[in-house]
Parts: C-alpha cells; structure tokens; sequence
C-alpha cells in the first residue's frame, strides 16, 4: 500500500518526466515505476497498453472495460460525448489517477507529456511563478545549458599552461556532445515554438505570475513540444489558441516522430492531425482507422450494417414467433416447441441490438416565412464606439436571401460587435445598416446573455413559445437530451453545453429566416456539432455565423467576412473558405518576398525618430554578414574534431558571434520601430 507521502512523491516523479530533458528525467522515471510496480505493455510495438479499465466516482460509473493500446509514432483522437470520461481516461493513461480496476502497462521509461484540459492556475506543480516564459522554454535544455556552462569554465582553465593539454581535451569531448545535441541551434528551436504558439518577443521576459490562465496553459505546451517526449497526451489542446497558432500546431504534430493521444472538439484539427480515432462509449472504446471526416464515413456504414443485420433478426424473430403461434398446439407440436428453444436462446444470448448509441440532440429548424430577396444591406458602415477609435471599415454589403457567410478573424478583432451593429443592438461609429423586407432575425449570442439565469429550463422554453403543451414540452426537451427531471433547474445552474442546447432550442421555437450565431458550437460535443451543421445545412433561410470552426465553416459557408485588424478592414472572399486560405497564403508569400527583398533607398534622416540609431539597411547588412559567418564557422568546426585547441578557439568565436547576431536582430527591431513608412 502506498502511503501519502510515497504517492506525492511519484506525482513529482511524473512532472519531472514531463518536463526534463533524457539525461535528468531517467531517475524521476525509474522512482515512478519503482513506486507504481513496472509493468511493462506486452506489445512490443505499443507505448501503452490498457485492459479492462474501469472508473467511478461514488457510485456514478464513468467507464467500464475500456481496452486499448496505442502504436508507437500513432496520432489518435479520443472521442466521444461530454462526460464519458475522456479526460479521466487521460489521466489515468498518463499515471495522474489510479483505475478501478483493471491495469495500464507502459513502456519502461516512457517519456509522457501531458496538458490537462482544466487551467494552469489550479496546477501550481507544473509551472513555476517567478521564472519568465523564456526560462521555462530554455528549462527544456536545462542539460544543454549545463555543458555550456563548463565549456566557458574549461576556456578560463585554458589560459593555464599548465592545465591547457587536459582541459583542451575534456573541451572538445563536450563540445562534439554540444554539438550533437542541438547546442548551438537550441535556442533559435525555442524561440521558434514559442513564436508558433502566439507568443511575441516581448513576452519572453515577463514572468510567469502575470500571465492569464490561457497564457499559462500555452506556456505549458510550449514545454512539452520542447521537452521532446515519446508521447504526447493532450487534453483540448487548442483552447487557448488563435487560428495561426492552430495551424501552426497542426504542422508541427504532423511533422513530429513521437505518438500522440488527443482529445479536442475542433473537428478540423482532429481531420489535420489524426490516423486514428477512438470512440469511448460507457461500455469501452470503438477504434476507427484514419482521421475524423473517415470516422464519420465508417462509423455510418458500421451503424448501416448493423441496422440492416437488426432488421434481418427481427424479420426472422417475427416469423419464428408466428409458427410457433400457429403450430404449438397443432401437429407440428414439437417441432414448435424445438424452435421455441432455439428462439429463447437467440434472444438470450445472440440477440442482436442496435448499440446504446450515444445519446445525439436532434436539431431541426421549423420552416420559416420567407424573407424578401435582399435581407441586410449596409452604406458607409464603420464599426466601432462613440468614444473610441474606429475598430474597422466595411465594404457595402447586400446579403441575398439563402446566403451563408461566416464571419472570422482574431479574437478582440470586432466581429461580435459587428453583429450587434447589424442587429442594431449597437450603434455605428458612422454608416447605416437596413434589414429587408419581412426578415425575423433569429440571435444565438456566445456567452447566451439572452437566457435568464433565474428562469427554470420549463420557464425559459415557454417564454419563446406560451403555446406549448406540457406533453410537447416534454418532447422537444427529449431531443435536446434535457430529461423529465430537468424542467425545474433553474439556467444558472446548467453546464456551459446544457445552457447552448437550451439557446438552440429557443432559436428553433422562434422560426427566424435570418440566422446570427455567435460561435454556436462552443461547448457542444462533436456529436451535437454534427448535428447542428447539417439542421444548418437544411435550413432555408438565411445564415451569418460567427465560429473559430473551420470544419463548419468550410462545410456550410458559401462566403467568408474577414476581419483584418491590422489593415482595420472587412475583407469579403464570395467563393468559400477555400478561397480566404489561398489569399491568406498569397498574402503572406508576398510579404515574405517583401521582407528579404532588397531596400531601393533607406529611409530619410527626418524619419529616423533617433539620430544615434543607424539605417535600417545597415542593420540588415550586418545580419547578413553575421549570418555567413556562423554558417561558415559552423562548417569548420565539423572538420576540427581531431584539433582541440583549433575547436576551442572556434567554438568561443561562434558563441561570440550568437551574441553580437542576437543584438543585431534586437536592434534591426528598434530601427524598423523607429522608423516611419518609406
């Protein structure tokens, strides 16, 4: 039996293998096994194995008898519907939770990353309040960092005659290990996860303390990409994070040789990342090959199959049934009795069923009036606040009946701002915006502000249609996965989903024509999701949705607004998602090529805010030559390795020149900051 004390102790072991690097986490790994009793997967191909898990808390049952095992290299989704257990499965996988019953094996030594899904804040253990994030990225390297610290003491040794011969060779050793290891490229490798990951150079130093609770959690997963594990097991990875630094995410987990286990809502990700998916029902997990858009393919050919093989037993089932009616008192007695037997043991024990399927709402929106044939029309409009600055300008819009749009851009950018702008919940900074002839505008707000917290569910429903027989009632909410039991709760104490269903079906009583949604899927489990884009799909009147969702915006937007916050304008793209990712890459191409194209003239004196700073060119110059220069060094030390002193020398000089291209870069920032437009 494990003591307290024992199992605080194989926590930090755990933590330690998260978040050091090989030659420090060995022993944190070996205190946990020797903690855990080691019990490796008999798979050799697999990292972790688990059999017949089971958990419960009190006497509500997450999950029973739950197999699995997860390949090296593999990159599986965990899926399934809200409070199935997905992240207890997580944590138990990751060693943070014991099993009822039933036992995990892993691999000896394996290397686990792990992101809970629940805030940073509320697990002081994995981050350290008073380090910066740039000493968290570097704490990856902490070995690295090691080695180059008793390179500089042996170059102070070697100005001793007498200590030169043995320090030079305890240099070159340590410095073939440097090299090998990344020492000479680990920082730029940092700097490149964190940039990924949408954080700015002015980011680096601030401390941890001052950082929001989704910044924290970025900061987390900065440290595990950079602690380089055998497997990654992440919890909602990208909740936290912008569009850029999705993507940026997507490729790097492509890219990456090591295993991942994934659980995440955002179906486009899952589609990017995953080979694999893992269904985890109450009763154990269904494995899918592929990523999500094939786990919907086969798992509605599996569920058509079943159906039919359903269909066929009952067809069979209904005939027995009848022979035996007409047949056990006749002649053919005991032939009925003989089939009666077989019928009760086919019932018993092969009787086939369709799956307890996971429970899904089912959405569908009443046919609404029909509108006219322009719905919103805007003149001049530019959104904002009266007291403030313009946020962005809009081109003219004529929104047709029957259009889909999606509304996209960075978060803080103004789209929710624009919808109520459009709904003339808020007033223009300057413009006019015009509704169309008989529209009845249907509103799905993102934080639900339009429920009122201290009505019952049952209030809340009547309120959007009085006309409901409580038997209607009953059923609507049935659809809505809300149970009889539900109807009292009062809104306030609904989970974040339960409070969008009830949004939903309050929007579906309405029978609207035009639709504005603001991030209608948040905190719908993949299942809804599903449902609610193809009710949307279905629907005859007009959508313009707000969504961080790429797979519904893909599937269901036939235009794209885009709000650019640094050009401080609507951007239209009229051919589809497809069409804003191509010009988005354009963009960037074009800007690439503008960054490293060469200046024509520098910039006027009179535009240099700070006569002491030099050109920009300049600047640019000198990063050049610092550049050729490393590359150059870097060739020479690979054909040094015999000559320690010859390595030593060099070796001083390419830490020399990191230092002098590091201010250079620092001060090219300075300048272009500095400097007005050419």
């Amino acid at each position: 039996m494990m003591t307290d004390q024992t199992w605080n102790n194989t926590l930090v072991s755990l933590v330690g293998i998260i978040v050091q690097r090989p030659t420090a986490w060995k022993i944190a790994a070996q205190d946990l096994w020797d903690s855990l009793g080691y019990n490796p997967p008999q798979d050799p191909m697999s990292l972790i194995q688990a059999e017949s898990l089971s958990k419960s808390y009190g006497i509500q049952d997450v999950f029973t008898g739950v197999n699995l095992a997860l390949p090296r290299q593999a990159r599986v989704a965990l899926i399934g519907v809200n409070g199935v257990g997905k992240s207890t499965l997580l944590r138990l996988l990751a060693g943070m939770e014991t099993p009822d019953r039933g036992h995990v094996q892993r691999a000896r030594n394996l290397r686990i990353g792990y992101l809970p899904q629940e805030s940073i804040d509320s697990r002081q253990d994995l981050l350290t309040a008073d380090e910066t994030l740039w000493e968290l990225a570097l704490g990856a390297f902490a070995a690295l960092g090691s080695i180059e610290s008793q390179l500089a003491e042996l170059e102070a040794v070697m100005a001793d005659p007498d200590q030169v011969d043995r320090a030079l060779q305890q240099y070159g050793e340590l410095q073939e290990v440097f090299e090998r290891e990344g020492g000479y490229t680990y920082q730029a490798q940092a700097r490149q996860v964190l940039r990924g990951l949408g954080f700015e150079e002015h980011d680096f130093n601030r401390p941890l303390q001052q950082f929001s609770g989704g910044e924290k959690t970025r900061a987390h997963l900065v440290r595990l990409l950079l602690d380089d594990p055998e497997l990654l097991i992440l919890d909602e990875p990208t909740n936290h994070l912008d569009l850029e630094a999705v993507e940026w995410l997507e490729n790097w987990l492509r890219d990456w040789p090591g295993a991942a286990l994934i659980v995440s809502h955002d179906r486009y990700f899952l589609d990017r990342v995953a080979d694999g998916i893992w269904d985890l029902t109450p009763t154990g997990i269904e494995a899918y090959r592929g990523n999500y858009s094939a786990y919907v393919q086969e798992r509605e050919a599996r569920r058509e199959h079943l159906a039919a093989m359903v269909q066929a037993q009952q067809d069979h089932i209904r005939k027995e049934r009848d022979f035996i009616q007409r047949n056990i008192a006749g002649q053919n007695t005991r032939q009925a009795q003989g089939r009666r037997k077989r019928l009760e043991r086919l019932l018993r024990d092969d009787h086939v069923v369709m799956d307890a399927d996971a429970r899904t709402a089912r959405i569908q929106f009443k046919a609404p009036k029909r509108s006219g044939d322009i719905v919103l029309e805007s003149k001049d409009l530019v959104i904002g606040y009266a007291d403030g600055d313009p946020l962005f300008n809009v081109p003219d819009l004529v929104l047709q009946r029957g259009q889909r749009v999606a509304l996209i851009g960075p978060n803080g950018a103004g789209k929710t701002t624009l919808l109520k702008t459009l709904l003339g919940d808020h007033p223009a900074k300057s413009g006019s915006v015009r509704l169309g002839a008989s529209v009845h505008i249907g509103y799905f707000a993102q934080a639900h502000a339009d429920l009122n917290p201290k009505n019952t569910l049952e209030q809340e429903i009547l309120e959007a249609a009085p006309e409901l027989r409580r038997t209607e009632l009953r059923s609507l909410l049935a659809r809505f996965l809300f149970a009889s039991d539900d109807l009292m709760k009062p809104i306030e104490v609904l989970s974040g989903g339960e409070r969008a269903r009830v949004a939903l079906l309050r929007l579906i009583l309405e029978g609207a024509n035009f639709l504005l949604l603001d991030e209608p899927t948040n905190h719908l489990d993949l299942l809804a999701q599903e449902a609610l884009q193809a009710a949307l799909e279905q629907f005859p009147g007009t959508v313009l949705l707000v969504s961080h969702d790429r797979y519904l915006v893909r599937a269901l937007a036939g235009e794209i607004w885009h709000v650019d916050d640094q050009a401080q304008l609507l951007r239209i793209y009229p051919h589809g998602y497809e069409d804003y990712v191509q010009a988005r890459a354009d963009r960037s191409a074009r800007e690439r090529k503008a960054e490293f194209a060469p200046k024509r003239k520098a910039p006027p004196a009179s535009m240099i805010k700070q006569a002491h700073l030099p050109s920009i060119e300049a600047v640019e110059a000198q990063i050049k030559t610092l550049e050729v220069e490393l590359e150059a060094l870097n060739a020479l030390l690979l054909g040094t390795q015999e000559n320690y002193q010859e390595q030593s020398r060099l070796g001083q000089r390419y830490r020399q020149l990191e230092e002098e291209l590091d201010q250079q870069l620092k001060l090219w920032e300075r300048v272009a900051q500095s400097a007005g437009p050419a």
